[in-house]
This record gives structure tokens, sequence and C-alpha cells, in this order.
């Protein structure tokens, strides 16, 4: 059986850490993932908001150095838990169990802007774009001179 989901989105605030009675430490946090398609009547995208928690090294990882606005990639598995309510009402809630937590975007995109990229299409991984952009070659010609190759 394999259970094994990435998400990659901002966190909505800023990660809670708490410690078990053993001192372990654990982190909760929410990413708000933007669904890759626009419903039918051409509206906005819709987004999902999704509950992760982490423990131990990762917890910490997470409170030093994320906050709100924060873009992660969140790696883990998917975790149902069931639970009662104050008023006897039996509850499901699906989240994250964070096995790792990466940064979703460089430290200097982040700090020109603030926080984190107005743009709601903000990439942090740049697509090929054919050479399109003046930066000059992508690739440099090896001479042939020898016959050999340059390795």
């Amino acid at each position: 059986m394999l259970n094994h989901i990435i998400v990659m989105g901002r966190l909505t605030r800023d990660p809670e850490i708490r410690y078990t009675q053993n001192q372990i430490p654990v982190v909760s946090f929410t990413v708000a993932v933007d669904r890759s398609y626009s419903s039918r009547d051409g509206g906005e995208k819709q987004t999902d908001f999704i509950d992760c928690v982490a423990w131990r090294n990762t917890a910490e990882f997470v409170q030093k150095y994320f906050t709100k606005g924060s873009m992660a990639i969140v790696s883990g598995r998917l975790q149902i838990r069931d639970w009662t309510d104050r008023d006897g009402n039996k509850r499901r809630s699906a989240e994250i169990s964070a096995e790792s937590v990466e940064f979703g975007e460089s430290k200097r995109n982040r700090d020109e802007s603030g926080s984190a990229p107005k743009s709601s299409n903000y990439n942090p991984y740049p697509s090929f774009d054919g050479g399109n952009q003046d930066t000059g070659p992508a690739f440099s010609d090896l001479s042939d001179a020898d016959g050999e190759l340059p390795f």
C-alpha cells in the first residue's frame, strides 16, 4: 500500500509549536494550495486549505524558518482522524503528517517582496521558454579539433 502526498502552498498563519508530556515538539500549520484549474464560468481559482502537522526535528525546522505567507513544499502521508466535538457529534478530519518540509521559494524572493510574492500565479520554478530571452546561448559549442571527447 502507498500513502504519500506532496503539496505546495503558502502558510496561512505562523506555525504553532507545542510539546508533548515527554517534551517532543509538534507543530501545526495550514497551507493554502491553489487548484490547477478554474471554474467553468471563468471565475477565480479555488483554493484548498490543508492542515499539516510535523514532529520532532521537522517541527523545530518549520517553527524556526517558516512564517505566514512562506511558500512550503510539504511531503508526508495523509492521515484521517475521527474525533468527537463538544456537542458529542462524531467528526472526521484529514491532515498531512509531514515527513519533510522544504522551502518553496528562494530566500532572495521572500526578502525582495517583504515576505511572499504578491502574484497569485507565482511559480518558484521558472519554466524554459525556448530561449526567447536575450540572456545569451544556453549551450556552447564544443570544438572538435582532435575528435576526442572532452572527458
